[in-house]
């Protein structure tokens, strides 16, 4: 999948399951990480990093979105560990609130 930075260069985003991470490449370098791990029909986003070099470009905030929605189309939910991510979802609450996972179990008391 590709996008653009805010100065319209592209953005390769890519997930990459053997490193447990979705990736935004620009200019041939890794410019944003979201780190995750996976247990059943969750992903835990766990850190979210950004090249300084490309900080204010909206690598981050891109690869972010894009990890979401693939995540959506996999049929998953998240656990949005990372500030980054938690913080993405709950400015953008109508497109991905959704996706976090909320446990459904209760408690029985005798």
């Amino acid at each position: 999948m590709t996008a653009t930075t805010k100065d319209g260069r592209a953005i390769e985003l890519s997930r990459d399951d053997e490193s447990r991470r979705y990736v935004g490449v620009v200019d041939g370098t890794i410019a944003a990480v979201v780190a995750y791990i996976a247990a059943g029909d969750v992903i835990m986003f766990t850190h979210t990093e950004a090249d300084p070099a490309f900080e204010g470009q909206g690598v981050a905030s891109t690869l972010v979105r894009w990890a979401l929605d693939d995540v959506r189309v996999r049929g998953l939910r998240v656990v949005p560990l990372c500030p980054f991510v938690k913080a993405f979802i709950t400015r953008h609450p109508g497109e991905y609130g959704d996706l976090v996972f909320t446990s459904r179990t209760s408690v029985v008391h005798d």
